[in-house]
């Protein structure tokens, strides 16, 4: 058993260290498994066409297409919102249900759309509520200086943003 379970996390520890990239693809339903063990999950209603290409057997366009529907407001409560979105049978999509979560998020009363905290300006992040010239530009030069932020808590821990701040922030930005 012991034998067993070394063989398993030295499977593991390597596909750790690849999934820390985000770049790098899921390679079969197997990994997909062995991922979602170590904690790996896509939040299918904030998916970039980057995180869905993660994913084995969906294609550019199957991504582009769902990045697409959210961004015009549908949001994915279940696989089968997901079949019918890509014109698939829910059996096709079960096995990458392990790293799948369906979270559902309220738009926000605001007239500000979200923004990407990879992509966006300092002139973009000002026009923020809450965000003074001094944060934007920190925030920029961060990025560009350390590379792209992973999610708001690691925008969080690599400016020292108080809590507060970031709950605030969290309705308008997105990494």
């Amino acid at each position: 058993m012991l034998k067993r379970w070394q063989g398993l996390r030295a499977q593991l520890h390597p596909l750790a260290a690849r999934l820390s990239q985000p770049s790098y693809r899921l390679q079969s339903y197997q990994e997909v498994e062995a991922a979602a063990k170590l904690g790996f999950a896509l939040d299918v209603n904030r998916a970039t066409v980057d995180d869905w290409l993660r994913l084995p057997g969906l294609s550019i366009r199957q991504a582009q297409g769902l990045v697409r529907l959210r961004q015009a407001g549908v949001q994915f409560h279940c696989l089968e919102d997901l079949a019918a979105a890509l014109g698939t049978a829910p059996a096709q999509l079960t096995p990458l249900a392990a790293v799948l979560s369906f979270c559902y998020y309220e738009e926000h009363c605001g007239t500000l759309p979200t923004v990407s905290l990879n992509q966006a300006t300092v002139s973009c992040l000002v026009r923020l509520p809450g965000v003074p010239a001094a944060l934007a530009e920190a925030i920029v030069w961060e990025r560009s200086h350390r590379g792209p932020y992973q999610d708001l808590a690691d925008l969080q821990n690599r400016l020292g943003l108080p809590p507060d701040l970031v709950q605030s922030l969290m309705y308008y930005l997105r990494p």
